[in-house]
């Protein structure tokens, strides 16, 4: 992939990759496995994102959990940190903030495992780049 430096260049190379009949892969494809985002921004790490990352990153490894983890840039919810976002598979995205060890063990065992809804999500405010 070339590296984009606008939103113009985004848009244009997606346009390129409908055209072409290539696949494009997306985070809801349902044979993606669990996608975890974790913001990782500087007061995202003050309020403990460090932690929750490597949290996860062990309990989803320990559980046998099929995850793809990912720690982001500036997710706009600083207020709420640490927020994730996760992502199951064929489902969109959902943040959680306020995530402490307790929340994201919380998250595993209910959400991720048996994708009941869980305390502390965030609405989400953010457009994705097909929907502009």
């Amino acid at each position: 992939m070339p590296r984009i430096k606008s939103f113009d260049e985004l848009k244009t190379y997606r346009e390129k990759l409908l055209e072409s009949g290539r696949p494009v892969s997306s985070d809801r494809d349902a044979d993606v496995p669990v996608i975890v985002k974790i913001a990782m921004a500087t007061c995202s790490l003050a309020a403990g994102a460090g932690k929750i990352m490597q949290f996860m990153t062990e309990e989803l490894e320990k559980r046998g959990i099929d995850a793809s983890i990912v720690g982001t840039g500036c997710m706009g919810y600083c207020y709420a940190e640490p927020t994730i976002e996760v992502t199951l598979p064929g489902q969109e995205p959902v943040v959680f903030g306020y995530v402490d060890m307790k929340k994201a063990d919380h998250i595993i065992e209910r959400y991720i495992k048996q994708g009941e809804v869980v305390d502390g999500v965030i609405p989400v405010n953010y457009k994705k780049v097909e929907e502009l």
